[in-house]
């Protein structure tokens, strides 16, 4: 047994026990502490959370992988998942909070007054979330596969039992303080690599400064291998794809139900604000290292590893060879490794990065429990939104309105365990890269949710026909787009499947629209409560006038 194994089992191991420890200590006991962990978190602490369930194993292990292949167009990822924060802290998640529901479908269901979209919504929910937590758990794969030198399948099983485990215990208020400490371990593993780098290659600690000069050199190195450089925008998509890639993940993140749950386990629409403020600091960091590492990365491996004699690789290459991630082949048949006939998996880019710069053992494993701690944080929170979807809105509020607390929390922890497993099952053959799986869930929710959230937020005349059809006509546009652009090869201006949101918003919004405009307006009470959201606590729409509540 090496000793970087045994490192990095401890650091994981002392993690998870830390993890389970907490979820443990806050239990949840009842209903409100299992979906909104009793209205209590500080939103400090809820940012932090907010940050843990947000920074998935999408963003910690693929976003800088993405980035380091796609190179300026990858920038649309980072672009599009921190812009839709500023989206939903100021036009959602304060008046969601005011509404006082427990999740998405339940707001959806009360604002329009409909069973039926309160079914579809949880229906959305659990599609939406269920493909997210594919990305989450062959994310977690990845790791494990690493680390015990296994097949990534055997390590997303792996992965599979310690979220259902963890998530059906603590129910969100478990989750809520398991994700603060989660936030802690990832955001620390993901910096000390990439400070490290920059003392290495800049000898200045600052990566966010020192970057641009790397990016320059990467360009000649890019001239004299005479590939595309790396900065030059759109060449490995059209500009139109690039805007599409954005906006779906923009309007996606806006509409996430997992994110959007976060916000209801503060106590007042002030502190839902403030939590969004928070959350996009602690994201900002993740997000602002990301294009520093894909660079570093890069330009380390064109130096050092490409150009070599193929007998004469570093040793980290051999176990990254076994997990399937990386593929070596002297195809010319000169013996020598070029930039060319090394084949990177985007996944593996940050987990290999402190083997690749040779950082020591101590952060190779930090680095592995980070990125375990990103994937159990979004997966424990995705799995928290689907066992709410079912057991809250469809069990609950639909078929079994007088069960008991005890009742529906058993019926939620059941939930779990059934879709953690089924989304195991799907992430040991994944469809595709872990952000693009990722893609598809924000697209699934920039056609159903954010048109739905918005104008049932900001629109009152926005009825119940009008928002079935429009979550309706948004799903199965989105789908039709992803699959037909993915499997039949059908796009238009360009846009591939990841950029499907554009469409499936687009239709839905005019479903909405036109559907709503063409039946009866909502009723009075209905309109007076939707222009009431809009307004701080203290005060309240009434009779037409607005009112300060003393």
């Amino acid at each position: 047994m090496d000793n970087q194994f045994i490192v990095s089992l401890s650091l994981i191991l002392i993690t998870f026990a830390l993890y389970i420890g907490i979820a443990v200590f806050n239990k949840a006991r009842q209903t409100s502490d299992f979906y909104v962990a009793g209205r209590g978190v500080p939103p400090v602490f809820n940012g932090m959370a907010i940050g843990a369930d947000w920074m998935s194993a999408a963003s910690f292990i693929g976003m800088a992988g993405t980035i380091m292949l796609l190179g300026y167009d990858g920038l649309a990822y980072i672009m599009g998942w921190t812009g839709g924060y500023l989206l939903l802290t100021f036009l959602l998640a304060p008046q969601l909070r005011k509404s006082g529901r427990y999740t998405v479908p339940e707001f959806i269901g009360d604002r329009f007054d409909s069973h039926t979209a309160r079914v579809i919504a949880a229906i959305c929910t659990i599609i939406i979330s269920f493909t997210y937590s594919i990305g989450q758990l062959s994310g977690s794969g990845v790791v494990i596969g690493r680390l015990l030198e296994v097949d990534a399948k055997v390590g997303t099983m792996i992965g599979v039992v310690l979220i259902a485990f963890y998530a059906a215990f603590g129910g969100m208020k478990g989750i809520t303080w398991t994700q603060v400490a989660q936030y802690i371990v990832l955001i620390i593993a993901y910096l000390i690599p990439v400070i490290f780098m920059s003392l290495q290659l800049t000898n200045n600690p600052l990566p966010w400064l020192t970057y641009g000069n790397i990016v320059n050199e990467l360009g000649a190195l890019d001239r004299e291998l005479g590939i595309s450089e790396y900065f030059a925008p759109f060449t490995n998509g059209t500009k139109w794809q690039f805007l599409a890639l954005m906006f779906t993940l923009m309007a996606g993140t806006a509409g996430l139900p997992h994110v959007i749950v976060r916000f209801y386990t503060v106590s007042t629409m002030k502190a839902a604000r403030w939590s969004g403020a928070w959350a996009l600091l602690f994201i900002g960091l993740l997000y602002l290292s990301a294009p520093a590492y894909a660079a570093f990365s890069r330009f380390i491996l064109m130096k050092n590893v490409a150009g070599q004699p193929i007998d004469q690789l570093p040793a980290w290459t051999a176990s990254w060879v076994n997990t399937g991630k990386l593929q070596v082949a002297d195809t010319s048949g000169d013996g020598i490794l070029q930039w060319s006939e090394l084949v990177i998996a985007n996944d593996i880019v940050v987990m290999a990065t402190p083997e690749i710069a040779n950082l020591g053992v101590f952060i190779i494993g930090l680095v592995a429990a980070g990125a375990m701690a990103a994937a159990l944080s979004t997966a424990g929170g995705l799995m928290i939104a689907i066992s709410s979807s079912f057991a809250h809105d469809i069990y609950y509020r639909v078929m079994r309105p007088n069960s008991t607390d005890a009742n529906r929390l058993m019926v939620g922890r059941i939930t779990i365990v059934t879709a953690t497993i089924l989304a195991g099952l799907v992430a040991l053959n994944p469809p595709g890269a872990i952000t693009q799986i990722v893609a598809w869930a924000f697209a699934l929710a920039s056609g159903t949710f954010f048109p739905a959230l918005i104008l049932g937020v900001w629109w009152k005349r926005a009825n119940a026909p009008g928002v079935i059809s429009g979550m309706l006509v948004g799903l199965i546009v989105t789908l039709a787009y992803i699959f037909a652009a993915k499997y039949g090869g059908f796009t238009i201006l360009g846009i591939i499947d990841t950029g499907a949101g554009v469409f499936g918003a687009t239709a839905a919004i005019l479903t909405n629209v036109i559907v709503s405009l063409r039946t009866k307006a909502p009723s009075q009470k209905i309109q007076d409560e939707v222009v009431d959201l809009r307004y701080p606590e203290q005060m309240s729409y009434k009779d037409g006038e607005v009112w300060l509540n003393k």
